[in-house]
């Protein structure tokens, strides 16, 4: 049980089923993309089989408390970019400036927040910055936990000791940080939609 982010492969995404596919929210995109002058998203990779440090998949559980991560993204971000970062429920690979909202239900809302990656990763990299992570030392491909095992089972405290830095006196925000920097980071090197599960 719990809160995951993972990645959504095409024929889940395009799949009109209500308990199973997110057709919906593909179509309502589309009509979003194309109210804007965008083209429609429709290059979803097909799912493929599991491949540890692949990088073909994303799945990361959102475990420790996030209470850390929210005072950073609001002494760090301006005004409005918190809730950028954080109030989405699905994240695309599509230049958005805003977030688009779909009547949708999501598994936490009664509506769909859908959020452009290069928006996203543009914040998380503001956010890294600032606690100065690690990035050559945390996993970058997260297929199976990656990021959740690392920050949770001694690697990120052996690496912290080595290498101090705002990011080891909070683990569990640095752990939001390099959560949301390499969902955003995935979801624009596969070309797929990442969403809260």
């Amino acid at each position: 049980m719990g809160i995951y982010l993972v990645s959504v492969a095409a024929q889940e995404w395009f799949d009109a089923d209500e308990e199973e596919g997110r057709g919906a929210v593909a179509s309502g995109l589309n009509e979003e993309l194309r109210s804007r002058g965008l083209p429609p998203y429709e290059s979803v990779p097909e799912a493929t089989e599991f491949d540890r440090g692949s990088g073909q998949r994303f799945e990361e559980k959102l475990v420790p408390s996030m209470q850390g991560f929210l005072e950073l993204a609001r002494a760090r971000l301006a005004p409005g970019e918190p809730e950028s970062l954080l109030d989405w429920s699905v994240l695309v690979p599509v230049p958005l400036d805003t977030e688009i909202e779909l009547p949708v239900e999501s598994p936490y809302s009664d509506t769909t927040v859908i959020a452009g990656a290069p928006k996203i990763l543009g914040l998380a990299q503001q956010l890294a910055e600032a606690v100065r992570l690690p990035l050559d030392e945390i996993p970058e491909t997260c297929d199976n936990l990656d990021l959740t095992f690392w920050f949770l089972e001694g690697d990120a405290e052996r690496v912290a000791a080595a290498r101090p830095g705002p990011w080891g006196e909070d683990l569990d925000t640095a752990f939001y940080v390099a959560v949301y920097l390499r969902a955003a980071q995935h979801s624009l090197r596969r070309g797929c939609p990442i969403v809260y599960s």
